[in-house]
């Protein structure tokens, strides 16, 4: 065990090296205009140094100053590592978390592409009219409830309906959002998911339970997400049926004051 990690850590110090030594015989290249992740996390990524892959990710991307909490973040990366080796989810570069422990007049979708270290898209998000107004306090997977859902789904195709071009979501967790299908429960755009609502209201318009939009984003944020990738949805009183919490004793403890219904 500790010859292997020793050349790990042999082999980790040769990259770096080489990769320093090349860069200092290049003619500097211009800066990407991207949110990505600098020199030193892409390396990090590459082979370790003790740092939880995710961790890098998040920080790389400046999250934290985004509003995204970590505990959300990395409910969301490990749900994505279940899934994925499930073979259930079809594009593993993109994952949508959507964050309910912010109040809804904050920014709390965050469509991050992590395989090329990038935040896609940054947006505001509706819950359903009965989990609360400017917070989300209560979720349920009973019809008609007019209830957010939370946990894991897996986007489907997109449609056009009632609200315009739309998207299915199909609840991956079992007693939790797994009736997603059957509620009607689709991501799309909505004119109640705006600034003008917000100055109205003093919190953002509220759905039937739907992670809407706002109307301008609809069509990129669908086309980008459709057909296979993870979306999350996130709550302090979140628990989660997926193995990955309930197998691994050294992840986040599971909070017990759950008010789904």
């Amino acid at each position: 065990m500790m010859r292997l990690f020793v050349k790990k850590i042999a082999g980790g110090l040769a990259i770096l090296l080489i990769a320093l030594t090349t860069m200092s015989w290049k003619a500097p290249a211009a800066a990407p205009a991207k949110e990505e992740t600098g020199f030193f996390s892409l390396y990090g990524l590459s082979f370790g140094w003790g740092m939880d892959r995710h961790m890098l990710l998040y920080d790389s991307l400046h999250l934290d100053l985004k509003g995204l909490s970590e505990k959300a973040f990395t409910y969301a990366l490990d749900g994505l590592e279940e899934l994925k080796a499930e073979g259930t989810v079809q594009n593993d570069s993109i994952i949508t978390i959507v964050d309910f422990d912010q109040p809804s007049t904050s920014k709390r979708m965050y469509i991050l592409d992590v395989k090329n270290y990038r935040v896609l898209f940054n947006t505001w998000a509706a819950h359903g009219r009965n989990s609360g107004a400017l917070m989300a306090t209560s979720f349920s997977n009973r019809m008609s409830s007019n209830k957010s859902s939370l946990g894991f789904y897996l986007t489907d195709a997109p449609y056009y309906g009632g609200n315009g071009y739309s998207l299915k979501l199909k609840g991956m967790e079992s007693g939790i959002n797994d009736r997603a299908m059957q509620r009607a429960i689709v991501l799309h755009g909505a004119r109640y998911v705006s600034q003008a609502s917000i100055d109205e209201l003093g919190y953002l318009g509220r759905s039937f339970g739907c992670p809407a939009v706002p109307v301008e984003l609809t069509r990129p944020i669908i086309d980008a997400i459709k057909e296979g990738s993870v979306l999350f949805i996130y709550n302090s009183s979140y628990q989660p049926s997926l193995n990955y919490l309930l197998d691994n004793p050294l992840r986040l403890p599971l909070q017990i004051n759950n008010t789904i219904s």
